[in-house]
């Protein structure tokens, strides 16, 4: 069977030529795009990152496509009713960064409650001076936890050990948590309105675009810290920064970003300026590069996911997917 393989790395090409020797294979670094899909226009299994938009105008490209399997969780780089409309199942990577993520979260807010950011930049300028650094503690602090699925679990877990105080939002309940880890299941409003750190564990979707808004953002205790490691357009970026810039908000810690490709490709525009003439990108970048410059925020370009165990989870996962489907009994089907 031919099967591609986009946005890999070297030693993971090394593995999956070892498991699918008797295969044609195809690997590529880069994102699959329409540029290049002509690569592998007769390909019949596809597996990508999440900078691959896969959407009918791409698949129309490759008639004999009959399966995917994304390298995440998060799908939203995928049209699952194009995909689901020409027959082609699409599996994920599921959980193979639970308290990767998590581990970054608190990464985030450490570096924020303690100035990390701020005091490594000062020493490498030889500064050594303590003054406006002054941090806070996070014990007896209250964080909300938005989403309370596998990854939100361990963050108020790790809270927990913190011995904060923790709001928790999500529709279904974990009694364990509420039981063992000071946990309390409360409204959207009353944990924004309530907590000094809220931090984001939800999945993108049309019900979760811009859920942190103007007005969202207003509900918020004043001063209150927002982290973001789900995706970037939970986030309205220019509400984000008019709340840092009026207090409302006193930092913001970001794995991701809204536009967060185009910070990515935006070393092509000066390749070829005809990418870059949509105004409504051109704005988000401009807002984008705003943020990105504020001493408040400290950014992380979508690394959360990134360790060494997770990424070879990933793998693990990605290899028995394709053997699975190879077989005829698919596993980790999403549509």
């Amino acid at each position: 069977m031919k099967i591609a393989f986009f946005e890999i790395h070297d030693w993971e090409a090394e593995i999956i030529e070892k498991v699918f020797s008797g295969h044609q294979l195809f690997f590529s670094d880069k994102p699959l795009t329409l540029e290049n899909v002509a690569q592998v226009k007769d390909y019949e299994v596809l597996s990508v990152f999440i900078y691959s938009k896969i959407d009918k105008t791409l698949l129309a490209k490759m008639p004999n496509l009959k399966y995917i399997t994304t390298r995440s969780m998060g799908l939203d780089h995928i049209n699952l009713k194009d995909c689901r409309k020409r027959g082609v199942d699409v599996s994920c990577a599921p959980h193979y960064g639970d308290n990767s993520v998590a581990e970054h979260a608190f990464g985030l807010i450490l570096s924020i409650s303690r100035n990390i950011h701020k005091a490594y930049v000062r020493t490498l300028n030889k500064n050594y001076s303590i003054e406006g650094l002054k941090g806070f503690d996070l014990k007896g602090k209250t964080i909300a936890v938005i989403g309370v699925g596998r990854i939100g679990s361990h963050v108020v877990k790790m809270a927990n050990s913190f011995e904060m105080n923790i709001l928790a939002v999500d529709r279904h309940p974990q009694k364990d948590l509420i039981k063992n880890c000071n946990c309390k299941y409360v409204s959207l409003a009353d944990a924004l309105k309530k907590s000094d750190i809220v931090t984001l564990h939800v999945p993108y979707c049309e019900a979760n675009h811009h859920l942190m808004n103007e007005k969202t953002f207003k509900r918020m205790k004043r001063g209150a810290i927002l982290i973001n490691t789900s995706r970037g357009p939970v986030v309205d970026t220019k509400a984000l920064l008019d709340a840092l810039d009026s207090g409302q908000l006193s930092g913001a810690g970001l794995d991701v970003l809204e536009g967060e490709e185009l910070i990515k490709e935006e070393k092509e525009l000066l390749h070829d300026p005809t990418k870059f003439l949509n105004l409504k990108k051109m704005h988000q970048l401009a807002i984008d590069h705003e943020l990105l410059n504020d001493e408040k925020v400290v950014f992380t370009p979508h690394i959360a996911f990134y360790s060494q165990e997770a990424v070879q989870r990933i793998l693990d996962v990605t290899i028995d997917n394709i053997r699975a489907f190879l077989k005829k009994k698919p596993i980790n089907v999403v549509n």
